[in-house]
C-alpha cells in the first residue's frame, strides 16, 4: 500500500501518518493539492493531510479539495497534540530573523513579542521545511519553529521548549482515498463520525435552518458545520458538516433524501472512526 502524506520529512502530518500507519513506507508531498492529486491519479492509495488546528482553525484548502475532487473519501481522523519549539543552529546563539509556517508563526506570536519582539520573521511552505533550513545554512543566525523530531533529524539546538501561545494546541488530521474502506490499523478508534458536503440550489431565507432541521428532528448531533465559498460569487457556499456517532442505514439515508427534498446537493464524505494520537 502506498501512502502520501503533506512533507516534507519531519512535518507534523509525517508523526501523524507514521503512528496511524505503522512500519509502512510513507511518500511525502510539497503541499495538499499534491496529495489529492496523488490519490486521483492512482499514484498513492492514501494520503493524510491536516483538516484543522484549535487555535488557528480550519485549513480552507483542504476543505476546498474534499469539496472539488470527485470520488474522494475521508477513511479516518485522527487528532496530535502540536507542541513548537524554537530551533537554531548548534554552531549559532543568536538570532535575528525566525522562520516557519505561517499557522506555526501565528501560535507562537505572544512568545515572540515578549522574547524577539524587534527579530524579523518569514514564511515558510512548512516548519521542517524551515527546519531543514536552518542545518543548511549554519553561517546565518536564523531559528526555526519545529517540532522535536525535526530538532533530531538536522541536529539542531532546541533554545526554546514549547514555545507555542496556548496549551491545548491540537491538529486534526484526515486521511482520504478514492474508496470508502476500512482501514487495517491496529489503533482503537474513540469515536465515529460521518463528513457531508451541503450546497444549496440558491440563496433564500430560512435555507440553512431547513438544513439543520433535517438533523434537529432526528436528533443527530453535529459536532461541526462550517461554510466555504464556493468561488463562482457572493454569497454562494458550500458546508462541510459532522455527524457523531456511527452510520444507521434508515436514520442517515432517509436524512440525505429529505436535504435531496429542500433542493440540497448532498456529497457523503463516509462514515469513519476518529483516533487520538501522541504527539
Amino acid at each position: 500500500m502506498k501512502i502520501a502524506y503533506l512533507g516534507p520529512q519531519a512535518s507534523f502530518t509525517q508523526i501523524a501518518a507514521s503512528q496511524i500507519f505503522q512500519n509502512t513506507p510513507l511518500l511525502p508531498q510539497t503541499s495538499i493539492l499534491d496529495c489529492f492529486d496523488a490519490v486521483a491519479s492512482g499514484k498513492v492509495d492514501l494520503a493524510v493531510v491536516p483538516l484543522e488546528n484549535s487555535i488557528e482553525g480550519t485549513v480552507s484548502m483542504t476543505l476546498d479539495y474534499l469539496y472539488h475532487f470527485e470520488d474522494i473519501c475521508i477513511c479516518a481522523e485522527a487528532v496530535m497534540p502540536i507542541s513548537h519549539h524554537l530551533l537554531v543552529h548548534p554552531d549559532n546563539q543568536f538570532v535575528n530573523k525566525i522562520i516557519s509556517h505561517p499557522q506555526a508563526l501565528a501560535q507562537t506570536f505572544h512568545f515572540r513579542e515578549k522574547h524577539f519582539p524587534a527579530v524579523e520573521v518569514q514564511d515558510f511552505s512548512s516548519t521542517s521545511a524551515a527546519a531543514k533550513w536552518v542545518f543548511e545554512h549554519p553561517n546565518e543566525p536564523w531559528a526555526a519553529v519545529a517540532n522535536s523530531f525535526a530538532a533530531k533529524l538536522y541536529g539542531l539546538k532546541i533554545l526554546h521548549e514549547n514555545i507555542h501561545d496556548f496549551e491545548q494546541n491540537h491538529t486534526k488530521f484526515i486521511v482520504f482515498s478514492k474508496q470508502n474502506s476500512d482501514l487495517n490499523i491496529d489503533i482503537q478508534p474513540d469515536t465515529f463520525k460521518t463528513g457531508l458536503l451541503i450546497t444549496l440550489q440558491d440563496d433564500h431565507a430560512g435555507g440553512l435552518h431547513q438544513v439543520l432541521s433535517v438533523f434537529a428532528w432526528r436528533k443527530m448531533n453535529l459536532s461541526k458545520i462550517e461554510s466555504r465559498t464556493l468561488k463562482i460569487g457572493l454569497g454562494k457556499y458550500f458546508f462541510f458538516v459532522n455527524i457523531e456517532g456511527k452510520w444507521e442505514d434508515a436514520l442517515y439515508y432517509n436524512a440525505m433524501e429529505e436535504l435531496e427534498s429542500i433542493g440540497a446537493k448532498v456529497k457523503f464524505l463516509g462514515n469513519y472512526p476518529e483516533f487520538l494520537l501522541r504527539e
